[in-house]
């Protein structure tokens, strides 16, 4: 057994020599197993956790051989887990109960005694089919949320914003490749967003990656994927990025932080829709819409001989660029309003309001971190806000929890929350380095991730807008 259960096949079969056989073929391939002995506890198994896969024997009592059991249990595990793929097997195996199984929501159907061979392509097939199913369900709720919500959320009534916006709304429906440059906290993750939201793409997936996080070592593989046995830590096949947007939107951000190694084979898929998975040799194609964005300067980038000239030109058919805070004034109070009332519901403190004098506060301070800084600024103002009407005093600009005492009105699981939140914004999402900041492993800085609620950084967004 293995404790990476989400990885796992559930191997359903009443005879414990089967399981073990099923287990160590499985483990020689590199796949996962958890092995159950009856219908109840497959169920059960099911209930508790979530399984790539599973293949089950339809017959458990010895003295039938009608099947039935197993067709039960096919039809019970489709109900308790739609998206799970089922493969039928049985040693008494013939064309009508092959039909029937098929007709009741079987993916497959193996007889015993089984070919090797065949029975890990069957299973490996129906792995990468429900992977992808249920990443394109995961995409189109995410899809459908931000079209519900993202006018809602989104924050423009200054002249400066409002220009941008008018752009974005002529930019989007179009397929032509957009740039968006602005300064660290800008929300250029929000407006690539919105671009996406209001394309023909909009149902099909939107894809983040956080360039400034792939190492070049693994480049190819992150964003091309990679066949099984390409190097040596390579168990299973990978599909890479362009391959998951294929339909929809494929947003780079920190795009200037792309290895110049790596930018003529970035360029080649951007002008041909053409890649190879690393270790294969079969041409693969793919239809994305591309989205960029960098606080970096590429022109000078590209005069220092760091940026391919010709890479800028693929990826600045459109150029949107992001006014700072600073530029908008009447942005900042309603921004600050409403990350306040997110961090109080986050935080439990329903009810917390700007006093006028931290208002004027806000509209004279400089935001040299922008939108990101008013962000983390409510929040920490939601955590230690003595009242409900929250004062200038309470904004501590440039101050820290350690220097204002602020750390002694959190819990810890919420001083821990808001140090992961810190360290991940000193580093600008970078994982190793904001590992070692807080004196941990990255495997201890993923948990904690989790924990609190944190998406990874390669998949964060800029801020609001």
């Amino acid at each position: 057994m293995t404790s990476d259960v989400k990885a796992a096949v559930l191997i359903a079969d009443d005879q414990a020599d089967v399981r073990e056989a099923l287990r160590l073929l499985l483990k020689a391939e590199g796949l996962a197993s958890i092995g159950v002995a009856d219908p109840a506890a497959a169920l059960e198994a099911v209930r508790r956790r979530e399984f790539a896969c599973a293949l089950i024997d339809c017959n458990y009592s010895r003295d039938t051989t009608s099947g039935e059991e197993g067709l039960e249990l096919l039809e019970q595990l489709r109900q308790a887990a739609p998206d799970l793929p089922v493969v039928a097997m049985t040693a008494w195996g013939n064309v009508p109960l092959t039909v029937e199984a098929m007709r009741r929501g079987a993916a497959d159907f193996i007889e015993k005694p089984w070919d090797n061979a065949r029975l890990v392509s069957v299973l490996r097939a129906q792995i990468a089919l429900g992977e992808g199913a249920r990443r394109q369900r995961r995409l189109e709720a995410e899809n459908a949320l931000l079209r519900e919500e993202g006018d809602a959320e989104f924050i423009a009534e200054s002249p400066a914003m409002r220009r941008v916006l008018a752009l974005v709304a002529r930019v989007a429906p179009s397929d032509a490749n957009v740039l968006v440059l602005g300064e660290n906290g800008t929300g250029k993750g929000v407006i690539a967003q919105r671009i996406h939201a209001l394309s023909a793409r909009a149902a099909q997936p939107f894809v983040k990656v956080n360039m400034g996080g792939i190492a070049e070592t693994v480049f190819e593989s992150e964003m091309f994927g990679h066949v099984r046995g390409a190097f040596t830590d390579a168990k299973s096949e990978r599909i890479g990025r362009f391959e998951l947007a294929d339909g929809g939107t494929l947003f780079l951000d920190e795009v200037g932080n792309v290895p110049a190694s790596q930018q003529p084979k970035l360029l080649r898929v951007l002008e041909d829709g053409e890649f190879e998975r690393l270790g294969s040799s079969r041409t693969q194609r793919t239809d994305v819409r591309l989205i960029s964005a960098t606080n970096a300067d590429l022109a000078a980038d590209v005069a220092a001989g760091r940026f391919r000239r010709d890479l800028l030109y693929r990826l600045n058919t459109l150029e949107i660029v992001l006014p700072p805070l600073r530029e908008r004034s009447d942005d900042i109070v309603p921004l600050a309003r409403a990350a306040l009332a997110r961090s109080g519901q986050r935080y439990g403190r329903i009810g917390l309001r700007l006093a006028p004098s931290a208002e004027r506060a806000l509209l004279a301070y400089a935001w040299p971190g922008n939108v990101r800084e008013l962000g983390h600024l409510m929040e920490r103002a939601a955590l230690l806000a003595e009242h409900d009407e929250v004062g200038a005093a309470a904004l501590a600009f440039g101050r820290t929890e350690s220097a204002d005492g602020g750390f002694e009105q959190m819990t810890l699981e919420q001083a821990e929350g808001w140090l992961v939140r810190r360290a991940l914004e000193r580093f600008d999402g970078n994982l190793q380095r904001a590992a070692e900041a807080l004196g941990i492993t990255r495997q201890a800085l993923y948990r904690r991730l989790e924990k609190h609620g944190l998406r990874d950084p390669a998949d964060a967004d800029d801020g609001d807008a």
